[in-house]
């Protein structure tokens, strides 16, 4: 990435930002083909169960990540999105690095699902130590597969104990 378009990632603030994320998704791929419109994009991406960040480069607005904290998948980035213009130049790498240290703070594993029909992401992620757990077929339109995967540092429970651990630790500074 040019070092002069440095790229600042914040949580979404305003409705125009969700606007324009909204947008952006309903108006690229995979999102054309998983068939998420406007609205059911506004939708996603106004829920306050949901953590939105954006990314920005000299005030204008590139991308963004979409992560779920909560449920039975802590720590899923559930969707990202980059302006057409700025693909192959860093901001999901950027954004996903943003994701993976909000996430890995509260919990040990990261989770997404990637279209089957998305091989250039699959990829991408397979290159970032992701790994493949599973296969939901025909989940969100007919005649393709969500390929679940996960980024571990461990299991849930060594997780947690480390967590009780260093909290119990700070109790005693």
């Amino acid at each position: 990435m040019d070092k002069a378009r440095k790229i600042g990632i914040n949580k979404l603030q305003t409705s125009e930002e969700a606007e324009i994320c909204a947008r952006m998704m309903s108006g690229s791929e995979p999102y054309i083909t998983l068939r998420r419109d406007y609205e059911s994009s506004l939708k996603m991406i106004s829920d306050p169960l949901r953590e939105i960040y954006v990314a920005r480069s000299g005030g204008e607005l590139v991308g963004f990540i979409i992560i779920v904290m909560r449920g039975a998948l802590i720590g899923y980035i559930q969707s990202i999105c980059i302006a057409a213009e700025w693909r192959g130049k860093g901001v999901g790498s950027e954004l996903m690095d943003f994701a993976e240290k909000r996430i890995l703070l509260e919990a040990p594993n990261v989770f997404l699902m990637v279209s089957s029909f998305n091989n250039g992401a699959k990829r991408l992620y397979e290159r970032r130590g992701y790994k493949v757990v599973g296969e939901l077929k025909d989940f969100i339109v007919s005649g393709h597969s969500e390929v679940i995967m996960r980024k571990t540092i461990g299991p849930a429970a060594d997780f947690v104990k480390r967590q009780l651990h260093i909290t119990s630790a700070r109790l005693f500074i």
